[in-house]
């Protein structure tokens, strides 16, 4: 190194990428815009699965950059219910009406074997994730004032709705220290999660509430893919999905 020169050391980042929902083009748009470094981390929030066509090829491209890449899968209601079918354990008729179909229509020319290897994957997924800065990644939420560890139903982890909505409806004047302050938001710095459309509150973006950030920007529906870098809170989103899957309703049916 010449004398008298320094060099800033590289800041790895930290992307969550919000409901996939099947849609491997958007993935693939996405990861091209966010050119994820070797040392980076992607978190991904749930719902790989159910909707657009793809399924099968999103859990396929999500175990090749599981060894590239730090990443972190964590389980969604879409993927514990397509894990289900994998097992042999059901097509229940609420999943088939929100996007399940097009998961089964997608591994119908896939081997056994692979079938296989997709449900190790999805068995490998978390039910959320606590990293070194005290920041909370789950899918839904959970619903104990004494934090995740403690619910008493682990499928709230990717069912609750009630922690993002107490969230988006927090008055932003109210500081974290305040008595009035939720404690189930205060045992963690930031809680990142997916599971409820931002459409839903007429906004393609990711919304915050008090420290709590929503990411799924209804890819599902009609919004676009997005991935948020924790650190600087850049945000990187495709086109709208059904851009990419034209004369296919996905589930908007």
């Amino acid at each position: 190194m010449p004398a008298g020169r320094t060099f800033a050391p590289i800041m790895q980042k930290t992307f969550v990428i919000g409901d996939i929902h099947g849609a491997l083009k958007a993935l693939n748009e996405l990861l091209e815009k966010i050119q994820p470094a070797p040392g980076d981390q992607l978190i991904f929030l749930g719902d790989l699965a159910d909707g657009w066509p793809e399924t099968a090829g999103v859990v396929r491209r999500c175990m090749a950059l599981e060894k590239e890449f730090n990443t972190v899968f964590l389980m969604g209601n879409h993927d514990a219910w397509c894990e289900g079918w994998l097992q042999g354990a059901h097509t229940a008729e609420t999943w088939l009406a929100h996007g399940g179909q097009a998961s089964i229509d997608s591994y119908a020319s896939i081997s056994p074997e692979e079938k296989l290897q997709h449900l190790h994957f999805l068995q490998r997924m978390l039910p959320y994730f606590i990293d070194r800065q005290n920041r909370l990644f789950i899918h839904a939420g959970f619903t104990s004032r004494n934090g995740p560890l403690h619910e008493s139903y682990p499928t709230t982890y990717y069912w609750d709705r009630s922690l993002w909505e107490m969230a988006a409806c927090l008055d932003p004047a109210i500081p974290e220290d305040s008595p009035f302050y939720p404690k189930r938001l205060k045992h963690f710095k930031e809680i990142y999660v997916g599971h409820t459309p931002t459409l839903n509150y007429n906004s393609s973006f990711p919304l915050r509430g008090g420290n709590v950030w929503n990411v799924d920007t209804g890819a599902a529906f009609y919004g676009p893919l997005t991935a948020l870098e924790v650190n600087s809170k850049a945000i990187y989103q495709t086109r709208p999905v059904p851009d990419y899957y034209p004369g296919i309703e996905g589930r908007r049916q």
